[in-house]
């Protein structure tokens, strides 16, 4: 007897399903690497969690940095570009919501929606007043 449509696309999804969870599973193994090189290299002497917090603290400041570097001329098409950024999140955290292994990674796409949902809102909010800091005033 032959699929219906909706059967099929049923399976292309839950084939898409599988795909997806064994590509989170390998990701999770290269996510330690470089905690795992450090402790390694190092003799035992640097633990990999001091190694992944010693680059955070670095990214805050990098991130830090460059944002107070920007001209004003800059401001909204950079309020353009982290709005595309967060609604690339946005995908993500209703693929971890989604297609979640546990109950842990549910919440934490659920609080990453709600967050990056509150950041787009507000980046809306701030272009649109900088747009509107251009226009001329009506006499």
């Amino acid at each position: 007897m032959e699929k219906t449509a909706l059967e099929q696309a049923l399976d292309q999804l839950d084939q898409a399903v599988a795909t997806a969870r064994a590509a989170l599973a390998n990701a999770e193994g290269g996510i330690d690497a470089a905690g795992d090189a450090a402790h390694a290299l190092s003799g035992g002497a640097i633990d990999p969690f001091v190694f992944r917090f010693a680059i955070f603290v670095l990214a805050i400041f990098v991130g830090y940095y460059v944002v107070w570097s920007v001209t004003p001329a800059l401001h909204t098409p950079l309020m353009a570009v982290t709005n595309a950024i967060s609604s690339v999140i946005v995908v993500g955290a209703l693929l971890a919501v989604g297609i979640s292994a546990s109950g842990l990674a549910t919440g934490f796409g659920f609080v990453a929606l709600v967050l990056v949902s509150v950041n787009i809102f507000g980046g809306f909010l701030v272009t649109q007043r900088m747009l509107a800091m251009y226009k001329k005033k009506e006499k």
